[in-house]
């Protein structure tokens, strides 16, 4: 079973893992820059359920983004 498992393979797997972990802080970062207000106090303190499911589909629409990406 582990005879099948290939070093670079798993080191690939780490790798796509991390630069899809990095790119989504990327996208994080951006958008609270971007935004003309503070995004985490809208949705932590004011309770902003429209910029959470917003935020929610943004970060679903790049992660689809990120693994066409490594999967081609």
């Amino acid at each position: 079973m582990f005879e099948a498992i290939i070093l670079a393979e798993v080191l690939s797997t780490v790798f796509y893992s991390v630069l899809g972990l990095v790119l989504m802080g990327v996208v994080w970062f951006v958008i609270t820059w971007l935004a003309p207000f503070p995004v985490v106090k809208e949705i932590e303190e004011d309770q902003n359920m429209a910029l959470a499911i917003l935020m929610g589909a943004v970060f679903v629409g790049m992660a689809i983004i990120i693994a066409a990406v490594i999967l081609s």
